[in-house]
């Protein structure tokens, strides 16, 4: 790394820093930011050299993504993707949707021609909610498959569906009484799994989960993160931190190189009310120093309800349309507070999967009954998703020092649905209120969760400013957010509830060079057209880091 002072201008230059917003260029030394300002103005500094590369282009700070996973870089490799939108692989191919559910069963059936004898047949991107008239599930399946294990998950992650082969072998029937396990009237297992307890019967029978871990999986994961302008990232729930050979899974390819910087968030679950929490706390707190610049250990993630458009998210009244219950509780109350108070006092950042309003209020209710026993000040506990989180719910966030992870691309990916098949029209509107929570005084990022949804924070931006569904409407408009505040929340305000504000997320002086290059400027396109900024690139540490972008995958429908 050269210790000269490089000095790269650009069309323009939006730091997120409020004493200094905008600029014309930015000076990088040995990996850091040295001065943002006038080009005049960086040349007066010693030992400079200008690099006119980035003269054409847009600079902002590097994205920072709170909520994502690891292993879907992988998912390319041995899975097939069966999505009702298009998505964009990480050697940047598109990848057509499938819009009706006999595409699904035909690219199946494709996929089905590429595999070795025997071998178990898994897809992902599925989601039923689509397709109401001709649900896939294992009757549909075995159409494509009777001898052979076939698995597809759900785009949410928590549902899958699988055919009567893989039922047979998990010795899954209308006996079977696990919560989870979705039955015709006729007391038939209809090849739905919902959530953890359902969704283990078949983990082994396919080698292991959605979210597999490897070399190839952790470069595509990085590589996807570059071609989306995103230079720090999180691997929100993972098994491996707590084992020496666990963590080599990712120190072994998180190096020198890497272009992105990684956060790895142990799950935390499963745990029970015993000393289990306690030890897993303290083993957490003594691999914080393990990492280096570009890895990090020691956060955690917890985990309370399901998926909204999987009707497993836990509700408040008035719940979901119709006569549905309730969704389901993936830990119990008991369990939930033992844990987070066990984190909590050990010093940890934990970041807690709430999707329904119910959720909310209890990691609000745990949050201050821990507090209260064990006062710590900045601790920046997050709600991910926060989707349906409430007015009150978010006063009383700002009070307890809460920040909110907001999953806004559900306002386009199952916006429509919200409105008229799973909550209806009055709290579809309300639903991820980013611009509550900023009025309210909560912390707030923008995120992903990939592989839900696509890694892209401009398209999450879009969402969120827009809230625009598929089919035109605007669902909520009073809960749009500005261009600024949405760019803020999937930079700085990542980067805060992360804890890293102090080193990337804006553009100053003496932070970490990590930016984003872009070829048009956020603030001077339409909003509807924000998503479609193509990324050039990125600076991760001063050193550039090439997007890739490709064509669409023909013959693919």
């Amino acid at each position: 790394m050269t210790s000269q002072t490089i000095i790269y201008p650009a069309r323009a230059v939006h730091t997120m820093d409020p004493s200094r917003p905008a600029a014309q260029a930015v000076a990088v030394r040995e990996g850091r930011i040295r001065a943002v300002g006038s080009l005049d103005e960086l040349l007066g500094y010693p030992d400079c050299v200008v690099d006119e590369r980035y003269r054409h282009k847009v600079i902002v700070p590097g994205f920072v993504e709170a909520h994502a996973h690891a292993g879907s870089g992988g998912m390319w490799d041995g899975q097939v993707y069966v999505g009702y939108f298009d998505r964009t692989d990480p050697q940047g191919t598109v990848w057509p949707g499938c819009r009706d559910a006999q595409a699904i069963l035909r690219r199946l059936r494709e996929a089905l021609e590429q595999l070795e004898p025997g071998a178990p047949l898994k897809a992902w991107g599925l989601d039923n909610i689509y397709f109401p008239d001709t649900r896939i599930l294992a009757r549909e399946l075995d159409s494509v498959a009777e001898d052979r294990l076939v698995q597809i998950t759900h785009a949410n992650g928590h549902v899958a569906v699988v055919n009567s082969a893989t039922l047979r072998a998990a010795g899954i029937d209308g006996s079977t009484q696990v919560q989870g396990v979705e039955k015709y009237p006729d007391g038939t297992p209809t090849g739905e799994l919902r959530e953890f307890a359902a969704l283990g019967l078949v983990h082994e029978l396919f080698g292991g989960g959605l979210l597999e871990l490897s070399e190839k999986s952790l470069r595509n994961f990085a590589q996807d993160a570059v071609n989306h302008g995103v230079t720090t990232i999180t691997d929100l729930g993972s098994m491996r931190p707590l084992s020496e050979e666990g963590r080599r899974d990712y120190s072994d390819t998180v190096d020198e190189h890497f272009p992105v910087r990684l956060n790895v968030f142990q799950f935390g679950m499963g745990l029970g009310t015993g000393p289990l929490a306690e030890q897993t706390a303290r083993q957490l707190a003594g691999i914080r120093t393990l990492g280096h610049e570009k890895l990090r250990f020691g956060h955690v993630k917890l985990m309370l309800d399901g998926s909204i458009q999987g009707f497993t998210a836990r509700l408040q009244e008035p719940g979901y349309l119709g006569t549905r219950e309730n969704g389901i509780w993936n830990t119990t109350p008991e369990e939930f507070e033992a844990a987070f108070s066990a984190f909590h006092q050990a010093g940890l950042l934990i970041h807690v999967h709430c999707n329904g309003d119910q959720a909310s209020e209890l990691f609000l209710d745990t949050l201050e009954k821990v507090l209260t026993k064990h006062p710590r000040p900045d601790h920046r506990h997050t709600m991910t998703h926060s989707q349906l989180t409430t007015q009150a719910q978010y006063r009383r966030a700002a009070a307890l020092g809460a920040c909110a992870n907001i999953f806004s691309n559900h306002l386009w990916f199952w916006g429509d649905q919200h409105a008229d098949k799973i909550l209806g029209i009055d709290r579809a509107s309300r639903m991820n209120a980013a611009r509550s929570a900023l009025r309210a005084g909560v912390p707030i990022s923008l995120h992903c969760d990939t592989p839900v949804t696509e890694l892209n924070p401009l398209q999450t931006m879009k969402h969120a400013v827009t809230r625009l569904t598929p089919s035109g409407r605007v669902l909520g408009d009073h809960e749009r957010i500005s261009v600024e505040q949405a760019l803020h929340a999937v930079t700085l305000g990542a980067a805060y509830m992360l804890k890293m504000d102090h080193e990337v997320g804006s553009i100053e002086a003496g932070k970490r060079a990590d930016l984003a290059i872009l070829d048009e400027d956020p603030f001077e396109v339409e909003p509807e057209a924000l998503g479609g900024i193509q990324v050039h690139g990125t600076l991760l540490g001063g050193v550039p880091q090439q997007a890739r972008h490709g064509a669409a995958l023909q013959g693919r429908r």
